[in-house]
């Protein structure tokens, strides 16, 4: 027998991790984290197959969502997230919105406008104009754009220090940190170390924690790259803003801006430059609590 309580259903699908929580009235009844292991958000119908079994699995027997609100890694059109919500709501029957994954920061943090930028292994920001419509920038991934990101702020650093071995100069903390990072001999050794990578984002973003070591080690270098991704951060929020997108409020989340106070005060500190009424603020819940309340939006 269907419970006759509305159910809202939130999913953040990250990059590695899908989190899914679920409310009957104001009751938490479901708070789980998976793998994103097969989520395939180019294709509408797998896509909307992968979702439909996640609610299906997480839910109580013969229990169905009243709503539903995803956030979706790489779901970066509206296009593409209206094909998947399309395919969702035939697979379902219920009000369903899918939205790309840093939309769900303006919703988590209480706001009903403003700025969702994420600094984690890429970089991207998203806002909505006046009449609702969205807009994204940045997030073009490693080998093109991503500035700001972990796998991003690895590149420059590589650049850097390739400049400054054809200056002439002695290997600094950056180049030894990134030379021990990729596990090669030597400085030159670096350019076929990073065009070897089979998964680019991933394999250059782990290794970024050696650009903020070298900072903290005194790397002129190492501290310009920092300072620069965050000002490419900071430009994503202004090309957002010369598109009419309000940013009064900033909210941040990712792995790399939050865990890493070097990069997030250059952010700031560009943003306050370039735009001084705007108002950055950490991201201090999961996610997925945006994806809860575009759901709760809906019922």
């Amino acid at each position: 027998m269907q419970d006759s309580t509305p159910y809202a259903v939130g999913i953040d699908v990250g990059g590695t991790k899908t989190h899914l929580r679920a409310f009957a009235g104001d009751e938490d009844v479901v708070d789980q984290v998976r793998s994103s292991s097969g989520w395939r958000p180019h294709d509408p119908g797998a896509a909307a197959d992968w979702l439909a079994a996640l609610v299906a699995d997480a839910l109580p027997p013969h229990v169905r969502p009243s709503a539903l609100a995803v956030g979706g890694h790489a779901c970066e059109t509206p296009r593409q997230c209206a094909g998947i919500r399309a395919a969702l709501q035939e697979r379902l029957g219920v009000p369903a919105l899918v939205v790309g994954d840093a939309e769900l920061l303006v919703p988590a943090a209480g706001l009903d406008k403003g700025v969702g930028l994420v600094a984690g292994t890429g970089s991207v920001a998203v806002g909505r104009l006046p009449d609702g419509a969205a807009v994204q920038v940045g997030g073009w991934g490693a080998v093109l754009g991503d500035e700001g990101g972990a796998a991003g702020l690895v590149r420059e650093a590589a650049r850097a220090v390739w400049a400054a071995h054809d200056r002439g100069e002695e290997p600094d903390a950056l180049a030894t940190g990134l030379v021990a990072a990729f596990g090669v001999a030597e400085v030159p050794a670096l350019g076929a170390a990073l065009e070897a990578a089979t998964d680019v984002s991933a394999e250059w973003g782990r290794r970024s924690p050696a650009v903020f070591d070298a900072a903290e080690a005194g790397s002129p270098l190492a501290r310009a790259v920092i300072a620069d991704g965050g000002r490419a951060l900071a430009a994503l929020v202004v090309r957002l803003a010369a598109r009419g997108v309000p940013v009064d409020d900033v909210v941040v989340a990712g792995g790399t801006v939050l865990a890493q106070p070097a990069l997030y005060e250059a952010f700031t500190s560009a943003l306050a430059e370039s735009l001084p009424g705007a108002r950055p603020q950490p991201l201090r819940v999961p996610p997925v609590e945006g994806a809860v309340a575009l759901a709760r939006s809906l019922l």
